[in-house]
């Protein structure tokens, strides 16, 4: 079978004592192993995301409720924004 992938360097910095305790701990056999987990997980963690997100806009889609203008929202932003700025200083 003809090799699919070929070996790659990949600094770690302080995350390599953690690839290397996986594999001490028998949980893995190499370091690719561990490393082809945490991409498999970061696949499946970017798919829920994704379905969550659409979710979230369909919804929001779908919603019989009219829309409120662009103006309207940035101005409902700023002003939470500078009563959480007034509420900072007064706490300051």
């Amino acid at each position: 079978m003809a090799r699919t992938s070929r070996p790659m360097t990949v600094t770690l910095g302080e995350m390599q004592a953690k690839v290397e305790a996986r594999v001490e701990s028998g949980a893995y056999a190499s370091a690719s192993e561990v490393l082809r987990a945490g991409l498999r997980a970061l696949e499946r963690e970017e798919r829920e995301f994704d379905a969550i997100l659409k979710a979230k806009v369909e919804e929001a889609l779908a919603d019989p409720r009219p829309s409120v203008p662009m103006d309207e929202v940035f101005a409902r932003l700023e002003e939470r924004h500078l009563k959480r700025l007034a509420r900072d200083r007064e706490g300051v």
